[in-house]
């Protein structure tokens, strides 16, 4: 809506995703009631979003995991995680191991 008002029937999301090389961060109108699959379906048809794997992803909202069929709620941001290069707990340990 142009005007800033919010229809009960639409909500606001974004969805972002963000590696070494670029960051894409758009905002989208969904109907209530949405799903993360929902945006994800926006997001696919987005040149923005272009090359990115959106089924095998994990995603999160304001940096905690959720699953494609959690509801959204009006503000919500979708992240699109990236895989992890090392797992965290071994590069932990390997630090401390070297003395660093």
């Amino acid at each position: 809506m142009e005007d800033g008002t919010q229809n009960d029937a639409t909500m606001r999301i974004e969805v972002a995703y963000a590696d070494p090389e670029r960051t894409a961060l758009k905002v989208y109108s969904l109907e209530a009631p949405a799903t993360v699959a929902d945006a994800l379906a926006l997001a696919a048809c987005d040149p923005c979003f272009a090359g990115i794997d959106l089924t095998r992803s994990t995603l999160g909202i304001f940096g905690r995991v959720v699953s494609r069929d959690r509801a959204l709620a009006h503000g919500d941001r979708v992240e699109i995680n990236r895989p992890l290069m090392a797992d965290p707990k071994l590069v932990r340990r390997s630090r401390a191991a070297s003395g660093l």
